[in-house]
Parts: C-alpha cells; structure tokens; sequence
C-alpha cells in the first residue's frame, strides 16, 4: 500500500503459490482494492497483444499514471512451468517505480487466465495503480473469461491469419468493448476492419473498432481515445455498474479456484490410481469413480 513494488512482487507470489498469510493479506487490502480500472487484453495468439500494450503502458507514463501489467502465459502441462516471455518483451520499464509488470503461468486454468489473477489484480490495485492491464495466454474463441473481471476488453486481431472468419463467432464478438485491428499495414487489414464495423452496428452494445500498428505507433492515439472514453465510463455515472460486472465475476472466479484447491488437497494420487484399476478391471463404472472422487473431496 506504500507502492513498493518488490512489496507487492512478494505478496503475490506468497498469494500464488497458497502460502500461510495469503488469506489474511487479501483480506487486509480494505478499500484499496477495487479501484483501478482493468483493461483485458485478448485475442489469438501472434497478434501483437504484448507489444501494444508497451506501448499503451508507455502513453499512459506520459500522463503522470501509474500502471500495472498482468500478463498470462501459457504453461506446460507437465511441469507447470511458463517462458513468461512478456515481461523480457517490457524489459524498458524495469527501472520505473511508477510500473509493475508480472508474468503469472497461466497452469493449466480455462480460459487464458491464470487461477491467481483476480487476487494478483485486487493486489495491484492495491498498489496504488490508476489502470491495470490483464493479457491473456491467447488461445482464441476460449479466451474469453477475462470480460468476466475486467471492466473492459480490447480484442485484438491482425489481417490474413483466419480471423475475419474467427471473430464472426459467438465468443470474440460477445466480450469486445474495442476491436484493435494490429498489423494495419499489412495486406487485408481494411477487409478485417470492415468486417468488424459491419458486426459491431448490429450490436447492441456501443463497441469501436481501431486499426493499429503497434511498432510504427500508427493509429495508438485512436486506440488511446478508445480506451479513454472506456476509462471515462468507469469514472463516471456506469463506474457502479462496471465495477458490480467486475466484482461479480471476480466472486465466481474466486470460488472456483478455491473449490479447485480444495480438491486437490482431498484427493491424492493414490486414490486415483486405486480408482482408476477398479474401473480397468470392470469393478466399478467410470461414473461410480467420478462419484467417489467428489464424495471425498466434498468431505474435504
């Protein structure tokens, strides 16, 4: 709460990883926590999120604001373990007190988020941060559940990759407040931008569409007023009802994920294994094993 980065880097790791104190630490944030605005960042993978959001954190740095980055990437399914490449790609910021960035493993959660990430927010808003960017692991029409916490979602797209086809579909279409089409200069990108102006009049939801290049900063001013006028929202007369969204699927969010620990501190491997022959060897149904496993995780 003093803004001290290595501070908060420490209490989210103690969070992360379920340490004793984590509880009582969240529970400590008061008031704090609930009062940055939370911009998701989504979209297939190989379409510029992180290096639009540089340069969004960038522009925001020019205004005096303090800035919090949250980035998912991907893990291994079987070690766990994530490149979390996004925070060597913001590597310029490293030294600016007024900038935290953190990579979480996204480990295995649905989604593109990662099972830590509402308490990770909570905490850098906490921090003292103005905005908060979420980007998400990128895995296309799953990556949506970030609308749930966020109070608002830029999906971004490139040209020439599938997805004007991709983004007709229900998911993508359903949890963009912007569109940012990246890569403006590359060949199909008015084709895309058209056809996501065409699908956005027939919402009923007010949505913008942007065309963007993130390395020459082409088109970022329009994609800043996008974002403002979001920002402005969240400041002003809806600021209640974004926040009751966030707030709400924070909740949902939170109770997964405990409901998900509190599984997997009920069921060991053993009772797996064990599960698993009986129904190898035809003793019981898959279903009857599935019931046991919840029956003694329920009994926690």
């Amino acid at each position: 709460m003093k803004g001290d980065r290595r501070a908060l880097a420490r209490a989210i790791t103690l969070v992360e990883n379920r340490e004793n104190g984590a509880r009582e630490l969240l529970a400590r944030l008061g008031e704090r926590a609930g009062t940055s605005f939370v911009l998701g960042i989504t979209g297939p993978p190989g379409t510029g999120k992180s290096t639009l959001v540089d340069k969004l954190v960038a522009s925001y740095r020019k205004k005096g604001l303090r800035v919090g980055v949250i980035a998912i990437d991907p893990s291994s399914p079987i070690t766990g373990g994530a490149l979390l490449g996004d925070r060597i790609r913001m590597a310029d910021f490293a030294t600016d007190d007024m900038v935290f960035i953190r990579s979480m493993a996204s480990r295995g959660w649905s989604g593109g988020l990662s099972a830590a990430v509402t308490d990770a927010i909570r905490m850098v808003e906490a921090w003292g941060a103005d905005l908060v960017f979420v980007e998400t692991v990128g895995i296309g029409q799953a990556d949506v559940e970030i609308a749930r916490i966020a109070h608002g979602v830029a999906v971004v797209l490139m040209p020439s990759s599938g997805d004007d086809v991709q983004v007709s579909k229900a998911g993508l279409m359903e949890v963009g407040d912007i569109y940012v089409v990246n890569k403006s200069d590359l060949d199909g990108a008015g084709q895309i931008a058209l056809h996501l102006l065409a699908m956005v009049r027939n919402s009923k939801e007010r949505r913008q569409v942007v065309r963007v290049s993130a390395v020459t900063g082409e088109g970022m001013d329009q994609l800043m007023k996008a974002v403002e006028a979001l920002r402005a929202k969240f400041n002003g007369r809806d600021g209640r009802e974004m926040r009751l969204k966030s707030i709400s699927g924070m909740m949902v969010e939170l109770a997964k994920h405990r409901v998900l620990a509190s599984f997997e501190d009920a069921v060991d491997s053993e009772l797996i294994g064990r599960l698993a022959e009986q129904v190898t060897d035809r003793k019981i149904t898959l279903a009857q094993a599935v019931g046991k496993l919840s029956a003694r995780a329920l009994s926690g």
